[in-house]
C-alpha cells in the first residue's frame, strides 16, 4: 500500500465556532464542513459531538471535535507542552513574519523566529491550547542530503544509549552555538 496524501488529522477543541473563528482570523483557512451526531458512527457509542474541517491548503485538512459530555480538554500530563504540535508550511519568510504580526495582533504570545537551519519558524497557542508552528525551509538540497544521509545512523545510536547522536548538531549552532 502506498499513501497518496493524509486525509485529514484531528484533534479535540474546547469550541468549534471560537476554533473555526481562530482559524480563520489568525490562519486564513476555510470551514469546509462539519459533521454533528449523537452517537459514534464506528463504534455506535452515544456521544454527542460536533466535528469540524478547516481547508489547510492543497488538499490537506485540519479537523477538530468538540465533545461536551466529555470531561474538560486536558493534555499528556507526561509530554512537555512544547513536543505535540501542529506545524504549517508556508512559502517564505515574509509569509512567516505576515502570521507572526497577525498572531500578536490577535493577542498571542508568539515565540520566534526560531532557526533550525533547514527552515525557520514561529509558534503560538489556538483557543484550545495547540501548539501550532508556521514554518519555512531555508535550505539547500546539500543540507537535506547531509541529513539524510545520517538518519539512519542517529536511530541506531538513540537506540542504543538514549543520547542524543550529534551528527545534525550544526542544525541549531544558530540558536545554541557551536558545541
Amino acid at each position: 500500500m502506498k499513501i497518496d496524501q493524509i486525509h485529514h488529522v484531528a484533534y479535540r477543541c474546547k469550541d468549534a465556532k471560537q476554533t473555526v473563528e481562530f482559524y480563520k482570523k489568525v490562519l486564513n483557512m476555510d470551514l469546509i464542513g462539519a459533521i454533528a451526531e449523537d452517537r459514534v458512527p464506528s463504534t455506535k457509542e452515544p456521544d454527542p459531538y460536533m466535528h469540524i474541517f478547516l481547508d489547510a491548503g492543497q488538499g490537506n485538512i485540519l479537523a477538530f471535535f468538540e465533545l461536551p459530555n466529555s470531561p474538560p480538554m486536558g493534555r499528556d500530563q507526561n509530554t512537555p507542552d512544547w513536543t505535540q504540535h501542529i506545524a504549517f508550511q508556508v512559502k517564505d519568510m515574509d509569509v512567516v513574519m505576515e502570521a507572526k504580526a497577525r498572531a500578536e495582533a490577535a493577542g498571542l504570545e508568539v515565540v520566534g523566529p526560531t532557526d533550525h537551519n533547514i527552515f525557520q519558524s514561529i509558534y503560538f497557542r489556538d483557543p484550545s491550547g495547540h501548539r501550532l508552528e508556521i514554518a519555512t525551509w531555508t535550505t539547500t538540497p546539500e543540507k537535506m542530503k547531509r541529513m539524510a544521509d545520517s538518519a539512519q545512523d542517529m536511530i541506531e545510536e538513540w537506540s542504543r544509549t538514549k543520547k542524543p547522536p550529534r551528527h545534525t548538531a550544526w542544525l541549531h549552532e544558530k540558536e545554541f552555538g557551536p558545541n
